[in-house]
């Protein structure tokens, strides 16, 4: 669904409904001018600033994550507009030129969303990369911090996953971490990320979660794993699977000044600590002697 969203005074556009008609799979609405700085409240495909009224002073206050189609009288040319693309229609408008800018701006967007989902997606399991990692990270503690709420960070790691590659190849240890990702995707919510962090390790966050919630999480994957069937090719009987895991949640320790990287390398010194348990083990970093 293309969502154009119409910035115009009094919420009354002169091309509304002819974008509706025109353009296949749109939804255009027309929103009050004032608004325009909230603009990502409303998760647009094109923005389109129809006669804003002291639009100098938006323009000043925001950057644009999304191409923009600026439609009245006049364009200063010294105009500053923080945007990946912008373009710009004199009034009166002729609605078949609109039309055609309209399309090309939404071309620049699909574009650019397929850029960014390369750039940001593993691309044998399809999970989310660290690069995106990174960012959500700092978001979402960012969120935590603003609200008061708990984001928990679960690091699993697949035990013996050499032994696959050795004994059976690395296009099965490849399925195999296929069908890891595959189960940790029906086990999260719609707000909880997953991304693969290393060549056999996942990293979960999980909003608005405590510690002991996401145990649980973390011991009903573990179990699950455990129960897996891996039978490789030509073998008769399945491969034993097992995982280990890490659990940091923020914030992790009082007095201490945490970020992305602190909160992972909590839940890394868990993890490590499963592992020297014996694996197929989940420790949380808050039940750790820090000694160890």
């Amino acid at each position: 669904m293309k969502n154009i969203v119409i910035y115009a005074k009094g919420c009354k556009s002169n091309f509304s409904e002819y974008l509706e008609k025109e353009i296949d799979d749109a939804n255009v609405r027309v929103v009050e001018d004032a608004e325009l700085k909230d603009y990502e409240t409303l998760n647009p495909s094109l923005i389109i600033a129809e006669n804003v009224a002291n639009l100098a002073d938006t323009l000043s206050l925001i950057k644009f994550k999304v191409p923009v189609l600026f439609v009245g009288e006049d364009f200063k040319k010294a105009q500053v507009v923080r945007a990946f693309a912008y373009d710009f229609i004199r009034t009166p408008v002729d609605m078949a030129e609109l039309l055609i800018r309209v399309k090309s701006m939404l071309r620049i967007r699909e574009l650019m969303f397929k850029i960014r989902q390369v750039s940001t997606t593993d691309e044998l399991t399809g999970l989310h990369n660290r690069k995106y990692l990174q960012e959500r990270l700092e978001q979402e503690i960012s969120r935590s911090k603003r609200y008061g709420l708990k984001l928990s960070c679960l690091l699993f790691d697949l035990d013996f996953f050499k032994v696959v590659n050795d004994i059976y190849g690395y296009s099965w240890g490849d399925v195999l971490l296929k069908s890891v990702a595959e189960k940790l995707k029906q086990f999260i919510r719609k707000e909880d990320i997953i991304t693969r962090y290393g060549d056999e390790e996942f990293l979960v966050l999980l909003p608005n979660t405590s510690e002991d919630q996401a145990f649980l999480f973390a011991e009903r994957f573990r179990r699950d794993i455990e129960r897996m069937e891996f039978i490789p090719a030509g073998e008769e009987e399945r491969h034993p699977i097992t995982i280990s895991g890490g659990i940091s949640t923020y914030p992790c320790m009082e007095n201490v000044e945490e970020d992305a990287n602190t909160v992972i390398r909590y839940a890394e010194h868990a993890l490590y600590n499963a592992k020297k348990r014996g694996k197929n083990k989940i420790v949380q970093f808050s039940q750790l002697n820090l000694g160890e």
